[in-house]
């Protein structure tokens, strides 16, 4: 008798990997207390079920049984362990007594949810503020070192020691496991919310591969900010920055069904069939940022989602309150000075003023050097020669931001715009 296909099994876990390995990740966590183990325990979790599988069936919720086999795998790991080291005997009776109630409390819809547990441990003031980011990255987004690394424009040997310390501080400082809280909500949030904006961000736009977007993280990213409103909803100073947050990533995922054609290839903001953009979101989002802008007490993530309002609100490109898109740059720029929101402010000033006025701007904040690196200020640049009418220029600089991408959609897009030239 032939053995049953493991394809199709691989295919469906691959899958399931994709979705729920960051939910089942953050469960293990805080069953196992330990980080390394959880992972370890989930990787085996997962090859267990390529080999049972084909055979015995999928089970009708998967989840609970990836993570029931990991607590298994991960107290057998430490038997093995207590053979030298009689503290982890203790560990494994902990385990075994927390019985199948520990599997299915994952399930239960709480405000205490446990990949928003693991984000607030991650983002814990002790932890140096890069390392939060790269932990979180790496622990709740599932990015590789590498693709972390190139975020960070460092190493991924520095990067992977980075994670390693961060994990260790956690274990050897007994940085608990819980969402903080409301009297330290306000000092703990702002990290908490750059961290979520960088996860929605690799979904909006992948850093690197062959999609341009990776729904599962846009709409984890909204999951969870939605969690944090309901944390601490009449705290001052504290709402109005989070509905800020979530109102802009509605107004952005808005757009998703438009940003790519039907063979992946990117579209630009100008030229997206606005028919495709998502109504419902924008309505909330743009509810949300005059809620937030009303309270007057908001920060940049509200000022970017009014930006956002504006391009949601225009019926075409040629219809976009530019001057006002430009306004409320200039009231972000002055809370949040950074070189990539001056690049955004500059494509905004070409807009309203001429590509010349725009390239100005660009080639300023290029002179400074922080940006030397960055392919969409290169692209921004090129773009500006281009409708300038100078070929030449344009190609240099095109292929200057080509040679920086990974993302296959920015490059495809690249290199026609350089065929195009040519």
């Amino acid at each position: 008798m032939a053995e049953p296909s493991t394809e199709p099994i691989r295919e469906l876990l691959d899958s399931l990997y994709r979705v729920e390995s960051g939910r089942i990740l953050a469960t293990l966590i805080r069953l196992l207390g330990d980080f390394d183990l959880a992972e370890e325990a989930m990787h085996e979790a997962f090859a267990a079920a390529l080999s049972l599988w084909p055979a015995s069936g999928v089970p009708g919720n998967p989840r609970p049984w990836l993570i029931s086999t990991a607590r298994f795998k991960a107290i057998d790991t430490l038997r093995r362990r207590a053979r030298w080291d009689a503290s982890q005997d203790k560990l494994v009776r902990f385990l075994e007594a927390q019985g199948s109630s520990a599997e299915t409390s994952h399930e239960e819809e709480s405000l205490e949810d446990d990949r928003l547990r693991l984000i607030f441990t991650c983002c814990h003031p002790s932890l140096a503020p890069e390392a939060r980011v790269a932990l979180t990255l790496r622990e709740v987004c599932g990015l590789t070192t590498e693709e972390i690394a190139k975020a960070f424009l460092t190493t991924p040997r520095t990067l992977a020691q980075r994670i390693v310390r961060a994990k260790a501080k956690i274990r050897e400082t007994k940085i608990p496991y819980e969402v903080p809280t409301p009297e330290e909500l306000p000092q703990r949030l702002g990290a908490v919310l750059q961290v979520i904006y960088l996860v929605f961000n690799e979904g909006y736009s992948a850093a690197a591969g062959a999609q341009v977007t990776r729904a599962e993280l846009t709409g984890e990213a909204i999951r969870l900010v939605r969690l944090l409103t309901e944390l601490q909803p009449e705290r001052e100073g504290v709402l109005p920055e989070i509905m800020g947050l979530l109102a802009l990533m509605l107004l952005q995922e808005s757009r998703r069904a438009a940003r790519s054609s039907l063979t992946g290839e990117l579209i630009l903001l100008e030229n997206q069939d606005r028919s495709l953009w998502n109504r419902e979101q924008i309505a909330e989002g743009v509810a949300l940022v005059e809620k937030a802008l009303h309270s007057r007490r908001f920060g940049s993530y509200t000022l970017q989602a009014a930006i956002a309002a504006v391009h949601a609100e225009a019926e075409s490109a040629a219809a976009t309150d530019w001057p006002q898109i430009v306004a409320l740059y200039d009231q972000l720029l002055r809370i949040q000075p950074s070189p990539v929101v001056g690049l955004n402010r500059a494509v905004a000033i070409a807009m309203r003023d001429g590509p010349e006025a725009g390239l100005a701007q660009i080639d300023a904040i290029l002179q400074q050097g922080e940006l030397a690196n960055y392919y969409l200020a290169h692209s921004a640049r090129a773009d500006m020669y281009r409708r300038l009418g100078r070929p030449a220029e344009a190609r240099s600089a095109y292929e200057k931001a080509l040679a920086l991408t990974q993302q296959e959609p920015e490059r495809h897009f690249l290199q026609e715009r350089i065929r195009q030239l040519k």
